[in-house]
């Protein structure tokens, strides 16, 4: 590929990001700042999915890692607007295919021979095109049949010059995220130089096919015991990094609601053991399937039927490019939060979000602890449907109750969570999907149960570390006790009230910048007046509305815009 066109490439990216970032500081932060910002969120939903339409535009033009960002960003229904998600969401679908002849010669390059010598038939038009490769539908050859017991297979072959593109793209986005990275709220909750890298290292690992297929044989085995799990065998001797053969396994998208019901398949069962692998993948294995996209999730029917005369069926699972490896202390701290959900316990959700290290050092975790007992007071319990259905005016009650936390947003991101991050939001809506009443809670209960079951084993350690927490703070309750008479009877006792504090300090910045608009505008208004009659007094008053101007901008920080 021409270096022209690749530079052409990364200035593009970077206009397209620097424009957006240049409107966020505009629109979100100098406009509110003069006082404006209710046209700024009066006119946020058209900007936001103008936004979204433009990078779609782009990512389909431009193919390679912006699809990849594309499919991301759809999948954060968390965290962004749906005007920038649903506009994103069928991006994997309108994919360009790559011309059938580079594919062919990309593919007998990989392979070292021509297609016609190792397949009995391959067939020009693919299957599916993603952003990285595309896949063609084979045959084998009799010999190559017999040893692998199947006939009909799939060939995944890398789009020409890739790795170029990627490189070139991910140089693009490392630009942008040292931008980023200036921006204390985005800052102040995630490295974004160590994300790009973690999302850089996973794109690599996609484009070395060779370790796509060493990926599936280890899922293979972890599930080996699953009968109803189903994994591609690897043909490896028609396998390279750019080329990867694998036993045709496509069936019914887990998507396809209509089909699969049809099948006379419960998709409520589909939803419960989808969830199912998903716990033992991350609980149990620490390795797993990271694009459970649609697309990448098949139902198999089977032609026979259980005791109670349904269907049998297999949940497939295809493309292991994108894994994700779980390290002990991410494990046990989503151990924590899951046996928190389960159990309702906000107090063990607090402590799971530190073991997670997803706290900020400045974060109130009795308010947090707080919240979290309101929300399984409120919400707990609840299917998908009910939650959706929630009376807003009920949403809008326990904003207020917390507003200070929820403006503030104490949390940060570890980079070894935006991979499982970004699954689990895909897998909460695969499951909601399949089954609108998908209870989330209901399942999760039972398995926390089991979770802390297991404790048991250590049980008697678990109890003599509570006992022994206990005693400290029994015996610290005279001395304790003491310290607080003597402080009162010094007449220096003091109660601390952090969100009171905060709000006064809120408080203070508004009247502060209240005082500086009136200063300014005296100011400009005395100078334009004086302007005509004595133009030397009217160019310092105006030039003098800089001052206070600058002050407001700068100084007065009782309501910063990144707290």
């Amino acid at each position: 590929m021409k270096a022209s066109n690749l530079r052409a490439r990364y200035w593009r990216i970077v206009y397209f990001f620097g424009k957006i970032t240049l409107g966020f500081i505009f629109w979100e932060i100098f406009l509110p700042r003069l006082g404006l910002g209710r046209l700024s969120s009066s006119t946020r939903s058209k900007r936001y999915q103008r936004i979204a339409t433009n990078f779609r535009a782009m990512a389909i033009h431009m193919g390679g890692l912006m699809i990849k960002v594309g499919q991301f960003l759809s999948a954060r229904l968390d965290v962004l607007p749906p005007e920038i998600t649903e506009e994103l969401a069928g991006l994997q679908d309108e994919v360009p295919a790559e011309h059938f002849e580079a594919i062919r010669q990309q593919a007998e390059a990989g392979l070292g021979t021509g297609l016609t010598n190792v397949f009995a038939w391959f067939d020009e038009t693919p299957l599916a095109a993603a952003s990285l490769g595309q896949v063609h539908r084979a045959r084998l050859l009799t010999v190559d049949a017999e040893k692998y017991g199947f006939e009909e297979v799939v060939v995944k072959v890398q789009r020409p010059h890739i790795e170029q593109i990627v490189g070139v793209d991910l140089s693009a986005l490392r630009r942008v995220g040292g931008w980023l990275q200036h921006y204390k709220p985005i800052s102040d909750r995630a490295d974004v130089n160590e994300l790009v890298e973690e999302f850089a290292n996973t794109t690599l690992d996609e484009i070395d096919y060779l370790s796509e297929g060493r990926n599936a044989e280890t899922f293979q085995t972890n599930f080996k015991d699953h009968p109803r799990v189903h994994v591609p065998k690897v043909v490896w001797n028609l396998s390279a990094k750019r080329v990867l053969t694998l036993e045709n396994v496509m069936a019914i998208k887990l998507g396809d609601y209509d089909a699969i019901t049809a099948a006379g398949i419960d998709r409520k069962d589909v939803a419960n053991l989808l969830l199912d692998t998903y716990l033992k993948q991350i609980f149990e294995d620490g390795f797993f399937h990271a694009d459970p996209h649609p697309g990448n999730l098949f139902v198999t029917p089977l032609d026979t039927t259980d005791a109670d005369g349904k269907r049998e069926w297999k949940l497939t699972f295809i493309d292991f490019g994108m894994v994700g490896h779980m390290p002990d202390n991410l494990r046990a701290g989503l151990r924590e939060v899951l046996i928190a959900l389960g159990t309702s316990d906000a107090a063990r959700l607090v402590q799971g979000y530190k073991t997670l290290g997803v706290l900020l050092p400045s974060a109130d975790l009795k308010l947090i602890e707080m919240a979290g007992a309101q929300l399984f007071d409120r919400f707990w319990g609840k299917s998908m449907s009910e939650l959706r259905q929630i009376d807003h005016a009920e949403m809008m009650k326990f904003g207020l109750q917390f507003r200070e936390l929820m403006y503030n947003l104490p949390f940060q991101l570890p980079q070894n969570l935006l991979m499982l991050g970004r699954t689990v939001a895909i897998l909460s809506g695969m499951c909601a999907g399949l089954d609108p009443d998908f209870n989330l809670f209901g399942f999760v209960a039972p398995y926390a149960t089991r979770l802390v079951a297991d404790e048991g084993v250590s049980g008697w350690q678990t109890w003599l570390n509570e006992g022994l927490k206990i005693l400290k703070v029994v015996a610290a309750l005279p001395g304790r006790a003491d310290r607080v008479m003597t402080i009162m009877e010094r007449g220096d006792l003091s109660i601390q009230t952090p969100m009171l504090n905060r709000q006064v300090m809120h408080l203070e910045g508004s009247l502060n910048r209240l005082s500086g608009a009136v200063l300014v505008a005296a100011l400009l208004i005395s100078g334009a007046i004086l302007y005509g009659t004595d133009i030397m007094l009217g160019k310092v008053l105006i030039g003098g509305a800089l001052l206070p101007l600058a002050w407001m901008f700068f100084l007065a920080r009782g309501h910063r815009p990144w707290r």
